[in-house]
Order: C-alpha cells, then sequence, then structure tokens
C-alpha cells in the first residue's frame, strides 16, 4: 500500500465505524410489547387483543407481573381466521416469563391470544400478564 492510499483507508474505515456506531443493528431480543391483562385469583379466560396490526410475529412469550399464574392453556388467534394451540402447562412467578414460543406459518398477524389460568397466590393482588411478539 503505497502513503496515498494510507489515509484514505483510515479516512474509509473511520466513516464506517462512525455509521455502524450511529445506528446499531436491530438487537436479537427486540421484543415489541403488545398488550396486557390484570388476571384474578380464580380460574379463568381472558384475552389480549393485539392492536399492532401491521407485519407478522414469528414468535411471542408472556411475562407475569405481581402474582404466580398457572396457564392451562393459551390459543394465538390469527387474522386469517386461523387459530394455533400453543403447548404451555406450566406456573409462571412473579416476574418470570414463557420460553419463547415459536409460530407456525405464513400468515402470522395476530389477532388476539386467548389463554385460560388460574391464579396461585388466592390473597394476593391481581397478576398482570403482558404479551410480547418478536418479528
Amino acid at each position: 500500500m503505497n502513503t496515498y492510499h494510507i489515509p484514505t483507508f483510515f479516512l474509509l474505515l473511520g466513516t464506517l465505524l462512525s455509521v455502524a456506531c450511529a445506528s446499531p443493528p436491530r438487537a436479537l431480543n427486540d421484543w415489541e410489547f403488545l398488550g396486557d391483562r390484570t388476571v384474578n385469583h380464580r380460574l379463568d379466560r381472558d384475552e389480549i387483543r393485539v392492536t399492532v396490526r401491521e407485519g407478522t410475529f414469528r414468535r411471542i412469550k408472556l411475562k407475569v407481573l405481581r402474582s404466580e399464574v398457572a396457564f392451562l392453556d393459551v390459543k394465538v388467534h390469527y387474522a386469517n381466521g386461523g387459530v394455533e394451540d400453543v403447548s404451555l402447562r406450566r406456573n409462571i412467578p412473579a416476574g418470570g416469563e414463557t420460553r419463547a414460543i415459536d409460530l407456525n406459518g405464513q400468515n402470522r398477524i395476530i389477532e388476539k391470544v386467548v389463554f385460560h389460568y388460574t391464579s396461585t397466590q388466592r390473597r394476593r393482588r391481581p397478576a398482570v400478564v403482558q404479551l410480547f411478539g418478536l418479528r
């Protein structure tokens, strides 16, 4: 490399680094909040309607706040009328979350997520279930 190309190389390298730092790549865990529901202390059914209708989601997860929730059944309802039954039968403690749940199929525009549950903490304040999606 001759001496003329060295400053040009460093100028180009500096420009590329400054662009890379100014606009970081989208993180792999860039989960979007899709909605939440306050749940009571008995066996019940609730749903979270998704208002973010642009685009599709590849995965979802549920987070639980305030009080433990035992999920008995979860169904994802899509905008095209399809329904996907998610295998999720476990207790999620307050502050915990489900695994990332992969969604099947091509048209994954979520209309709502319906879940059957029971709250295991009878005397505490109601739990909050939050729904997140990953594109």
